[in-house]
């Protein structure tokens, strides 16, 4: 078997080819990604060491890349992890969602038409159901939750959703799509809330919070979440949607304490900010019907993850502090030239 994983240098995708690589040695393994600012190739170190895997440079929305790789490579599954996927990004900069987060989910579906697959698989967020209000913890996003977008980002994401649907419907193609909560653990890009936080934590810097820190999240442990994507893809109905939610809800606040908490730092870092435009209040996900259908249901609790987390980021300081001093961008030229 051969499994195309894009967006592979990112950090779910990079969970998801270790996984991969360690479940099912004898797969073969073809990352791709286009390694713009949130991929790392330093994140691919120990998979390079590996036989069964190979990276390639590309970019999803490239149709020529793209279909050169296909006909090389003869993938029978593609998962595409790869999307521009920071909201405030996507504020400032729109079109590179829409570029990536469509065109390029369009690109991959018709290379799969052309050359043929077992399945594609689209990784999709639970961003596109919007939000869930405060006063109301009864409710759950579940597969039927209509789609209500509230960023740039999340709405490219919906508009993929849609487009791998109309191909499945129109083309016949054989897809499903997942949809998950918010993801923590390790390689965790150090501009979202926790590997931030843990940052300037560690480095005593003010830990920024938006607003009053009451947004909840509902946070799933990445490699549950590898887990979950193994299953869907290999045992998942054709056409259909899978939420995948950890049972883990927090507000943004609890989640700064608690790794303030960990870290023995002072909750006086603590420096609360202007709240983003529509920032959406409450993600919630009902992943009932994952655990009928495929008998998965997440296995790591919060406050067990968070310090499986913690403890990462504090063994593997020169992979974020590279990060943060921007080297990490140089690192696939160092070592492994234009050439490749």
């Amino acid at each position: 078997m051969t499994v195309i994983v894009t967006g592979g240098a990112g950090f779910i995708g990079g969970n998801f080819v270790y996984h991969m690589l360690e479940k099912y040695p004898k797969y073969k393994i073809v990352c791709v990604d286009a390694l713009t600012y949130a991929g790392n190739m330093e994140t691919l170190d120990g998979a390079m060491k590996n036989p069964q895997f190979e990276f390639v440079k590309a970019d999803i929305a490239d149709r020529d890349a793209v279909y050169a790789l296909f006909e090389k490579c003869k993938p029978d599954y593609v998962v595409n992890f790869a999307a521009e996927s920071h909201v405030d990004r996507s504020i400032t900069n729109p079109d590179i969602f829409l570029r990536t987060n469509v065109i390029g989910t369009g690109v991959l579906m018709d290379a799969c038409r052309k050359y043929g697959i077992k399945r594609f698989h689209q990784v999709s967020t639970d961003e596109v159901y919007g939000d869930l209000p405060l006063d109301k913890p009864e409710l759950f996003f579940t597969e039927e939750t209509p789609l209500h977008t509230s960023s740039p980002y999340s709405a490219s994401k919906a508009g993929a959703d849609l487009l791998v649907n109309a191909y499945n419907r129109t083309y016949k193609l054989p897809v499903t799509i997942s949809r998950c909560s918010n993801n923590y653990g390790p390689y965790h890009f150090p501009e979202k809330l926790i590997p931030l936080m843990i940052a300037n934590a560690l480095n005593d810097k003010p830990l920024p919070v938006y607003g009053k820190g009451e947004n909840v999240r509902d946070w799933l442990y990445v490699k549950d979440h590898c887990e979950a994507i193994d299953l869907i893809l290999h045992n998942g109905k054709d056409g259909e949607v899978y939420n995948i939610g950890g049972h883990n809800e927090r507000t943004n606040l609890e989640v700064v304490k608690t790794i303030l908490r960990e870290l023995g730092k002072p909750e006086s870092l603590i420096t609360y900010v202007t709240d983003r435009p529509g920032h959406d209040m409450r993600y919630a996900i009902d992943p009932t019907k994952i655990n009928r259908e495929l008998g998965w249901l997440p296995a790591t609790r919060f406050d067990d993850g968070i310090k499986l987390t913690i403890k990462w980021y504090l063994d593997n300081r020169k992979w974020w502090e590279n990060i943060l001093a921007g080297e990490y961008q140089n690192y696939y030229e160092k070592m492994y030239g234009s050439g490749n």
